[in-house]
Parts: structure tokens; sequence; C-alpha cells
């Protein structure tokens, strides 16, 4: 049976579009509504912008919303912040700083929270990229957290990557570590107006091209003058470009494959923490009347 807020989402309803996203986040029922929309998915580009905190991704992604209302396109936008331990709610609210875009009807912007999942990412963000797509948007741009260098699971869900660093995060050492740097489709250098922008550029150039052959652009810009986001966000037309073309197919299913896992991991975990929170208290005592070794009581919530 198909779940009337469906029909909503596919019109394109922005409180539909809303609800259903509080829906999939709360970890309510929502295979109906899921189903009701999986026919209409597959036609936006998922854009991923990572990189360390204070690099300046909101300000880049409100001046890339900018350029893709320019053309007329409905973008939307799901911005993943660090989790309140009070609330369980986003803590920074990116949406504040990309308010010019708040009215406009071609633009949905939603902050949320981690809630502890890893990777940078929250857990309901598949189902959130799916109801978005559903929606109509041409183009998702996904901010991750952005803690630090194992925040990469963007890689697995987004067609493109975009890694935002800036000038003053430790130079080489910071440059050269594994993970985020390896995973970008195109390195942003932001704030470049400070000192050491050109060695940065020069730092990720010698070594993103030195990793499988690839030579994914290494580009100055200052999001908060408005400096360079031309030639950002040609390249990533050029690899939207690709994304729409016939050669993209292997782009697409790479994405698609990342969302099923990722959702398959969230319904794991919840029956898991489900099962064993329930069985938690006998072999916690167990263990604490040195009857079982911590070991033997994570292996008996394990088997169930």
């Amino acid at each position: 049976m198909t779940d009337p807020l469906a029909g909503r989402v596919l019109r394109g309803d922005r409180r539909a579009v809303a609800r259903a996203i509080t829906r999939v986040e709360n970890g309510d029922d929502s295979t109906d509504l899921l189903n009701g929309i999986g026919k209409s998915l597959g036609r936006a580009f998922i854009l991923g912008l990572t990189g360390p905190p204070g690099t300046g991704k909101s300000t880049l992604v409100d001046r890339i919303i900018a350029q893709y209302r320019g053309r007329k396109m409905k973008v939307g936008v799901i911005a993943v912040d660090p989790t309140s331990p009070i609330t369980g709610g986003a803590l920074l609210g990116d949406r504040v700083r990309m308010a010019q875009h708040t009215l406009d009807s071609g633009v949905f912007i939603r902050s949320m929270a981690s809630r502890g999942w890893s990777g940078g990412l929250s857990g309901a963000v598949s189902e959130a990229i799916q109801i978005l797509d559903a929606a109509g948007m041409e183009v998702v741009m996904i901010e991750t957290v952005g803690i630090g260098q194992s925040d990469i699971e963007i890689m697995k869900i987004a067609h493109a990557v975009m890694v935002v660093t800036m000038p003053g995060l430790g130079d080489d050492v910071q440059v050269s570590k594994a993970g985020l740097m390896e995973i970008g489709d195109i390195y942003a250098v932001n704030k470049s107006d400070l000192p050491g922008a050109d060695a940065m550029v020069v730092n990720l150039l010698s070594m993103v091209r030195d990793m499988k052959g690839r030579s994914p652009p290494v580009l100055k810009v200052s999001a908060l003058k408005g400096e360079g986001v031309d030639r950002l966000f040609d390249a990533v037309e050029a690899i939207r470009g690709r994304f729409l073309s016939p050669a993209g197919e292997e782009m697409r299913l790479r994405s698609v494959r990342g969302m099923i896992v990722e959702l398959a991991k969230k319904k794991l975990l919840s029956e898991f923490e489900g099962r064993a929170f329930a069985r938690s208290v006998e072999v916690a005592r167990k263990v604490a009347d040195h009857k079982m070794s911590y070991e033997e009581a994570a292996e008996r919530l394990v088997d169930g």
C-alpha cells in the first residue's frame, strides 16, 4: 500500500518533503513511503562536500546554490551537523548560513543531526536523498560533519565529492594524511586570501596527481568574497555532465550500492540495539558476578 505522503512528495510539496524527512530521521516506519517514490528516483546529481570544520563548507554550498538557481535548477541540501547531547538535534543549523535561499521555492535545505552515525553522515541521509530526488531536485548537496580524516563515507553515496580545505591546517602534514585527501573528485582551497594558499595548492597537486593515475582539479576559492566560484562550479558541472551521459552508469550504480549498504547498516544496527538492550541487564550481572567475561557477554549479545 502506498503512503499518501508519497504522492505529495512526488508533486514537490515542500511540507510533505519536510514531513517525510522528519519521519525517516526519527526512525518511523517509512516503508510504504519509500516504496511509493522508488520508481521516480535516479535523476538527481549528488554532490558531497566534506573537509575539516571551519573551512567554510556552508558558505561554499551557499555560493553553489546561487549558481544553480541562476540556471533555474532545483537544489536540495542536507547539512549534517554534530548532535546535541541534550536534545539529539543538530547543533550548528547550517540553514542560518544559507538564509538567502530559505524562501526560494526552488531550494530545500535541511539540517540533520549525525546522531552518532559514523563517517560524517547521518543514518537517515540515504532516505533523505531519495525524498529530495523524488521531489524533483536536480542537484542534491550533502555537507558532512567533517570532523576528521576518517569521515569519508560520503564517497560511497555521492556521485562526486568536493574536499574543502584552507591554509593553516598543518600544511604538509595535514595534506599528506590518508582519508579525506584520497577521496576528492575536486579539491577546493577556500579562504584563498590567507597566507599559505598557494603552498597548499602545490602540496595538494603533488599528492592527488600521484594517486591511482587520477588528476582531480585543485582550485583556489574565496567563498566569502565570491572569488574563484565560477571555476569551481565549472568543475562540478563537468562531472555532472558525465553523470548525465551514458558513461555515467558506473557513477550512478556506485551511489545506489552505497545507499543500499547504508540503509542495511541502519536496519541491522536498529535490530541489534533493540535485541542487545533487552539482554544487557542479564549479561551485565553475570560479568559483575565474575560468572562471565566481557568477551563472552559481548558474544552472547551478538548471537542473540
